[in-house]
């Protein structure tokens, strides 16, 4: 089974928002609905667990009816950080699925990932055992401590930007988190990440400028342009 994880738990501070950034309306269609119906539609998910805000749980459920997200199995509570969020999912599944299932974990606000990013993640996982998506890092890239000034530079060429989905077989993860416990790893910025600092190995899967973490509202302002050239591409 190929389970997606949809992590929802931040509150959207740098939004400068009332409401978390994953429940902002764009369109008349909160942004975790879009994302949702990314993993509702493609044939290789078998379902769909969030990790979602306190508090927020049956409006989730809600929009999940309106819009006929049926693949939605499993709803918890986020954590105080990422790492912690993606625990509680993972615990989740132990008690529901089989250690050999895939798990795809995906920022909720990520809404734009494609049916082909999806693909090749999964592809990419069966394949290594991991799959982190990537893009290459086209801008040339500065080191600063201060973040006024700049003396260093970091070649471009050896680095890649991470994305999300990213995928492990469940029992992978459930290993992962009880070692990082044991070693005192609590804040790990992502998944791919977490392993790295456990000395893992990831491999990479496919991904897209538009992919997009929605973040600022300078990023909300992208989405809605690239949802209108989607809209465009429909009509010719």
């Amino acid at each position: 089974m190929n389970i997606a994880m949809l992590i929802a738990g931040g509150s959207g501070q740098r939004m400068n928002q009332d409401i978390p950034k994953q429940f902002i309306n764009v369109n008349d269609k909160p942004v975790i609905v879009y994302t949702l119906e990314a993993f509702q539609r493609h044939p290789n998910i078998d379902a769909i667990e969030v990790v979602c805000l306190e508090g927020w749980r049956e409006i989730l459920k809600a929009y999940a009816k309106q819009f006929n997200i049926t693949k939605l199995r499993w709803i918890t509570e986020g954590g105080e950080n990422g790492q912690a969020s993606i625990c509680n999912g993972i615990k989740i599944l132990k008690e529901n699925c089989d250690m050999q299932d895939m798990v795809l974990i995906h920022d909720a606000i990520r809404p734009m990932v494609s049916q082909e990013i999806i693909s090749d993640c999964i592809s990419k996982c069966n394949r290594y055992g991991s799959a982190i998506t990537v893009i290459p890092c086209v801008e040339a890239v500065l080191y600063s401590e201060n973040h006024v000034k700049a003396e260093e530079t970091i070649d471009r060429s050896a680095l890649m930007r991470t994305q999300t989905p990213q995928a492990f077989y469940l029992s992978k993860l459930l290993w992962a988190h009880e070692e990082a416990k044991s070693r005192g790893i609590m804040n790990s910025v992502a998944t791919c990440t977490l392993m790295i600092e456990l000395g893992e190995q990831v491999h990479f899967s496919t991904g897209s400028e538009k992919n997009i973490k929605l973040t600022t509202t300078d990023d909300i302002e992208i989405f809605k342009a690239l949802l209108q050239s989607k809209k465009d591409e429909w009509l010719k």
